[in-house]
């Protein structure tokens, strides 16, 4: 079951404090007492075996900081393995990762750094494609417990072309199942669904097939989210919105304004979808569209700031950017700044 924003929220403090608030844990029953001299060996082993467990742990200590893992990583680290974020949309603020190794380097440590000093939420991920495969499973290796240790989600994304619907799906159930050594796994998968002009064969067969798959492997409860083309007089009448967001829990238009304003996109974009009754996360431009015929250079504060705040008065609980890559200084001060979506 999906939560809302309050219970994410209150589900995140109680995670921290439940273990303040256990009751003693009660004693055995029937368990003899010890005869006095056998009392003072078993205290006189205790006392060695304290011992024992106290130099080990030092040594322990000292190879830490022989590795350079510092005071408290290796703590750090075994607490990171048993984080379990509940099931949510993506509510607040995200950016989108598409070549890791051109985010930051691809560098998890600063990866999730940054993301904690903007606000960030949310990343996705992308795990694969038609043209690819599956192929993240080393990144996420390394971001998914990195970014759960500071309660961040982390989605995957995938780019189907709908030739081969059940390849499209089969895929999508090895990002959805897989599962880091120590046991994390995706928070939420989102399909990127193009037009026929990226390439795609969309039609209403393929999107109701594509969607009828992907939510039986996927199994009800766990966050789908549709990734769309931003709804317009030339996508209206060739793209199947109804049949692509059918079996989907929410809906990603993305709003790339290029030469166009962002609040106008995104206000339209929020009420062409509404129809479907699903919560609705637009993605917005922090890239240089100059090449799709943009403005050149990415977006200023100025639109970004209009981006967020008209998709926040619009009834939006999350928005997201394209891309961790491209955005400059600039854009990440200003979603770090923006007060709309703030958690």
């Amino acid at each position: 079951m999906l939560i809302s924003i309050e219970e994410d929220r209150d589900a995140r403090r109680d995670a921290v404090s439940v273990q303040r608030h256990l009751p003693p844990r009660p004693s055995r029953p029937g368990v003899r007492a010890l005869p006095t001299g056998h009392l003072r060996l078993w205290a006189a082993a205790t006392v060695l075996t304290l011992v024992a467990s106290t130099v080990a742990m030092s040594r322990i200590g000292l190879l830490g900081f022989a590795l350079g893992l510092g005071p408290g990583r290796v703590a750090a680290e075994a607490e990171a393995a048993t984080v379990e974020l509940p099931p949510s949309l993506p509510f607040g603020k995200g950016m989108w990762m598409w070549q890791p190794d051109k985010s930051d380097g691809g560098d998890v440590g600063a990866i999730v750094a940054r993301a904690r000093e903007v606000g960030l939420t949310h990343i996705y991920v992308r795990t694969g494609s038609s043209w690819n495969g599956f192929y993240a499973g080393p990144f996420l290796d390394q971001v998914l417990p990195a970014a759960h240790a500071a309660g961040i989600r982390v989605y995957g994304w995938d780019f189907p072309r709908l030739i081969d619907t059940g390849a499209d799906v089969a895929r999508a159930a090895e990002a959805i199942n897989y599962r880091t050594p120590d046991g994390h796994r995706i928070d939420g998968f989102s399909a990127d669904i193009e037009t026929r002009s990226e390439g795609t064969h969309i039609n209403a067969a393929a999107a109701t097939a594509y969607g009828d798959g992907l939510r039986e492997v996927a199994g009800e409860g766990y966050p789908l989210i549709a990734t769309v083309p931003r709804p317009s007089n030339w996508t209206k009448a060739i793209f199947p919105y109804a049949e692509v967001v059918a079996r989907f829990d929410a809906i990603a238009p993305m709003v790339y304004w290029l030469n166009r304003q962002p609040d106008t996109d995104v206000a339209g974009a929020m009420a062409d979808l509404a129809q479907f009754g699903k919560p609705i996360f637009p993605v917005g431009q922090a890239y240089d569209g100059a090449p799709e015929g943009g403005r050149p250079g990415v977006p200023p504060p100025d639109e970004l700031q209009r981006f967020m705040r008209t998709a926040h008065e619009h009834g939006a609980q999350g928005v997201s950017f394209w891309s961790w890559q491209a955005a400059d200084q600039r854009a990440w001060d200003t979603i770090r700044d923006a007060p709309e979506f703030s958690r």
